[in-house]
């Protein structure tokens, strides 16, 4: 085993393993959906007034031009159940009415009323398009509604009808029923996985199956997006992987197109399918999306970098780590950490910490692409989750790097910054930079530079925070500032035999003198 190979290990048998970097990925993950969750919204709802105003879910609209007098609910069902066709075809136009209404729709009313049964065979009627596109819209409103209005949707029989209709020669008709389909979808692994099962990849996917896809209006085409997305959302369990498979090559396609919703969608579904085990990961970079995402990370709109940081971050957590380094990712990463978004600087922190966390090699494409000192920067000025993420980053660094590489890290002034964070009232940040303390002071030792060490460490009064630590309620916390103080700090002189390394692979040795080395903290 290399000595890199042994610190590194050292550093995760301390609890900082490959598993412990995907638990923390999770964490973030789930914050970070938490904190952003308006980003990509899970279902819509069609609130358009009138028939050609059937709007994207992008393009909700908050009007209500609704006919003087609204119907009731018990007046929809006399004129759903009528014998009379324009009589049906009116009610379920009043029920899309209500069911459109911006505020408290009755959806509960019109579930309790079994309309949903009556509606689902309209979708049927292929002679009359207008009741078809009625039916759709109501029940795609219904659908947009909590777990259990949209599950009623769905024992009503509503999928395979809908997939049925995505074909339609109609296209008002068809992306009515897209719309219903992303509803249903959305609401989570279950209700998603029932509606590949019918069908409603292939159908769906040939909507794009055009040669320009400007042919498409761009309501039609960012709904159609946006259901795919939905197709791969959710984990426990994750999409099946030959939807995954099917979905891939129309990502690929969108994420070339020039529409800023199309492009924020197509990125937010390959976000979730990186979001799994080392093989799904795999699937996506296998397809090529890696230099797509990498494209859309220097996007000036924040609705589509947030989703292509969140897939790079995902992909940097595993093997693939370096098919996003030779995607050129790294040059794009200095304007994210200096982003304006408090957000995209921790998402940059992260996705960093992960690459850290790797080989040497891929440390030293850190330092060859100019982030050490904005990483540094982030460590000191970024907000605190930001700064915990850099934390993370330098700590990784310093564990994986060669002796030169930490040399270079300490030259950057990463002390300063990193010893201010041992003020944080989390117990496990501070471990984390006494860990990246420790191991500063390993690489030190290599070159007979700990005396000098420990003097930087005086000087920025790191010593006082260190000794301070001492009386830490946390036990763990306790032991490694005393084991530090006492290595490092005790006073003793102890006459240290320095041993000059073999010559690394890249041709480095460290030739120790009397007074001086090779390389100066």
């Amino acid at each position: 085993m290399s000595e890199n190979a042994a610190r590194l290990n050292r550093f995760k048998n301390k609890g900082k393993d490959a598993n412990e970097l995907r638990r923390r990925r999770v964490e973030v993950n789930v914050e970070l959906r938490k904190a952003k969750k308006d980003d990509q919204i899970f279902k819509r709802r069609n609130v358009a007034a009138l028939p050609e105003e059937a709007s994207s879910p992008l393009q909700e609209k908050n009007q209500n031009c609704q006919a003087a007098r609204q119907w009731t609910v018990e007046e929809i069902l006399i004129g759903v159940n009528s014998t009379n066709f324009e009589s049906q075809l009116q009610a379920t136009q009043a029920a899309r009415k209500l069911l459109s209404r911006e505020r408290h729709p009755p959806i509960d009313q019109i579930i309790s009323a079994g309309l949903i049964p009556k509606f689902v065979a309209f979708l049927g009627v292929t002679d009359c398009p207008p009741i078809q596109f009625e039916a759709s819209w109501a029940l795609t409103n219904i659908a947009s509604g909590t777990s259990d209005q949209t599950a009623a949707v769905v024992e009503g029989g509503a999928i395979p009808a809908f997939i049925c209709l995505v074909t339609s020669p109609h296209q008002h008709i068809s992306e009515q029923a897209v719309w219903a389909l992303g509803n249903i979808a959305g609401d989570g692994s279950a209700l998603r996985d029932e509606v590949i099962k019918y069908g409603a990849v292939a159908p769906l996917i040939s909507l794009l199956e055009v040669p320009d896809l400007s042919a498409l209006t761009p309501g039609y085409l960012r709904n159609i997006t946006w259901t795919l997305s939905n197709l791969c959302r959710n984990k426990n369990p994750s999409p099946p992987m030959t939807a995954v498979q099917q979905i891939l090559p129309s990502l690929i396609r969108l994420l070339h197109y020039h529409d800023k919703e199309v492009l924020a969608d197509a990125c937010w579904a390959v976000s979730y399918l990186t979001d799994g085990s080392n093989d799904r990961i795999e699937v996506v970079v296998q397809a090529g999306l890696v230099p797509c995402l990498v494209k859309m990370l220097g996007s000036e709109e924040l609705s589509v970098v947030t989703p292509s940081l969140r897939a790079i971050g995902n992909i940097v957590t595993d093997e693939q780590t370096q098919a996003v380094l030779d995607a050129g990712a790294l040059a794009v990463f200095p304007p994210l950490l200096r982003h304006h978004r408090a957000n995209i600087q921790k998402e940059a922190a992260w996705t960093l910490s992960n690459i850290t966390a790797g080989r040497d090699t891929q440390i030293q494409e850190i330092i060859a692409a100019g982030l050490v000192p904005p990483m540094i920067d982030v460590l000191a000025r970024g907000d605190y989750k930001t700064q915990k993420e850099a934390v993370w980053a330098v700590t990784n660094f310093t564990s994986g790097g060669t002796v030169e590489q930490v040399v270079y890290l300490v030259q950057a002034n990463v002390l300063e910054p990193l010893l201010n964070l041992l003020a944080s009232k989390d117990s496990k940040i501070i471990l984390v930079i006494l860990d990246a303390i420790t191991n500063i002071f390993m690489a030190g030792d290599k070159i007979g530079e700990s005396d000098k060490l420990c003097l930087m460490i005086e000087e920025c009064g790191g010593l006082d925070k260190i000794e301070a630590l001492q009386a830490h309620e946390n036990e763990m916390v306790y032991k490694a500032s005393l084991n530090l103080i006492e290595k490092y700090f005790s006073g003793e002189e102890e006459e240290v035999t320095s041993v000059a390394p073999d010559v690394t692979s890249d041709g480095y040795a460290f030739q120790i003198s009397e007074n001086q080395t090779s390389f100066n903290f």
